[in-house]
């Protein structure tokens, strides 16, 4: 009997894939080097992350590991500012959608024909603007995020890159002290709020594809899901329990994507 699970187990050993992450580089079109992790096998799955915040923060989530077990490649980037990708320092690195930009070369360099796309917070509002200029996302989900980034002038995107810039009030010196903590790049957090990527309505009406908004049940920080979903051309809305803060780390919040990604 225990030769003969000692077999089984060689089997198992032999023939089970093993899940492997990969820790890659990339040049983007400004000489920034992003970096980035590819893991898992199956259909690709490109993580985006928050604001003060790294590909890290999709570790230890329901999310991640459920989407690896599902069989998806995961690819999560570092994007320039955060984690271990360069941070660099003057304005014209953040201008035109510069992330965007890093986003669509980084789905070039692991040639990708078609991929879906999950944001959250600030990499929600990336990933808006990555929709209207790479034809190549077949799905998105767009968390904890509401209308509210669609305005040029939004007031609490202005009032955090002030933050950052040493402006600091009531609401925004919780983030400071918190990215002072963890020894963020403060002047980059600052032009990363600065010149945050901007998607009009209109722009969003002629996004085709189906986007998921997820957001917890106490979340309102960034104004409306309601409106966010109004605005897609195939928006659909799901509200889960939580704070704006954790809700991507729950069961719930994963559960729902990927009964929507199927």
């Amino acid at each position: 009997m225990v030769k003969k699970y000692f077999l089984l187990w060689l089997v198992l050993l032999v023939f089970v894939p093993k899940v492997t992450c990969q820790v890659g580089e990339f040049e983007s079109f400004d000489g920034v080097h992003i970096t980035y992790t590819d893991e898992g096998q199956g259909e690709p799955i490109l993580l985006l992350h928050g604001f003060i915040n790294s590909r890290k923060s999709w570790k230890k989530t329901a999310l991640k590991q459920d989407l690896l077990d599902s069989g998806y490649r995961v690819i999560i980037p570092d994007m320039r500012g955060n984690g271990d990708s360069d941070k660099p320092q003057t304005d014209i690195a953040y201008k035109n959608n510069a992330e965007v930009k890093d986003l669509i070369l980084l789905m070039n360099h692991l040639n990708m024909e078609s991929y879906k796309a999950i944001g959250y917070s600030r990499g929600s509002i990336v990933l808006a603007k990555l929709l209207t200029e790479d034809a190549r996302v077949a799905k998105a989900v767009l968390g904890g995020m509401g209308i509210d980034f669609t305005n040029t002038n939004w007031d609490r995107r202005i009032m955090f890159a002030k933050a950052f810039d040493g402006d600091v009030n009531e609401i925004t010196k919780g983030a400071v002290d918190y990215a002072k903590s963890i020894n963020a790049d403060l002047r980059s957090l600052h032009l990363q709020q600065k010149y945050q990527p901007v998607t009009s309505v209109e722009d969003l009406n002629k996004i085709k594809i189906a986007v998921l908004v997820i957001c917890g049940d106490e979340d309102s920080d960034n104004g409306s899901a309601e409106e966010l979903r109004n605005a897609l051309g195939n928006g659909k809305l799901n509200r889960v329990p939580g704070d704006h803060n954790g809700t991507y780390k729950t069961e719930d919040f994963s559960n729902s994507i990927l009964k929507f990604l199927k």
